[in-house]
């Protein structure tokens, strides 16, 4: 369910990551009661961090809070990470994001994801992710890369290499398959 642009502008980036979840708008106090889930806990508080300049009162509190509930939650997603609307974790546990990557909207990201900077080589640097990406659990994407719009992932890939728009990933090493429509089914209420 698409929702229009319109109707978008009026809700919080907070809002709009928690309307992935059920595919409804909730209120403040209604998203502060969903923070039962730790995912979704752990959204609201990264979405607190990146919204507080980090040399502030509030910054600094709210990423005191964040890096309690890393090491809580098992999530290691810093607010210096450029992730857009719509972020999706499907699962709690073991995530790792590097700071200098980027993901796009409406992205799901399961357990055991790791998402790593290369130090060296060809692809020295960190992964730039699109739009409506599905990562399925223990899959690892690593280096300078661009993984397209509408993307797939599978468990368990690893991904070095460029991902076109419209693909499915899968294995180790991993091999692209060309796919329209490949998130159909796995990325829900986008925003």
């Amino acid at each position: 369910m698409n929702v229009s642009p319109h109707i978008m502008k009026k809700h919080t980036t907070i809002q709009k990551d928690f309307y992935r979840e059920s595919g409804k708008w909730l209120s403040g106090k209604d998203i502060l009661l969903k923070c039962i889930n730790p995912n979704l806990h752990y959204i609201f508080l990264l979405r607190k961090c990146q919204k507080h300049s980090k040399k502030t009162i509030s910054g600094i509190f709210w990423r005191f809070l964040l890096r309690h509930y890393q090491i809580k939650y098992g999530f290691q997603i810093y607010p210096e990470t450029e992730i857009g609307e719509g972020f999706y974790l499907g699962h709690w546990g073991a995530v790792v994001i590097n700071p200098k990557a980027k993901i796009g909207k409406n992205c799901n990201i399961a357990q055991g994801v790791t998402i790593a900077q290369a130090n060296r080589g060809r692809y020295e640097g960190a992964p730039e992710i699109g739009n409506q990406v599905w990562i399925g659990p223990n899959a690892v994407i690593v280096g300078k890369i661009k993984i397209g719009d509408n993307v797939l992932i599978a468990p368990n890939a690893y991904v070095n290499s460029d991902v076109a728009s419209d693909s499915l990933v899968i294995g180790n090493p991993a091999q692209i398959i060309s796919k329209e429509n490949a998130t159909e089914g796995y990325i829900n209420f986008t925003v």
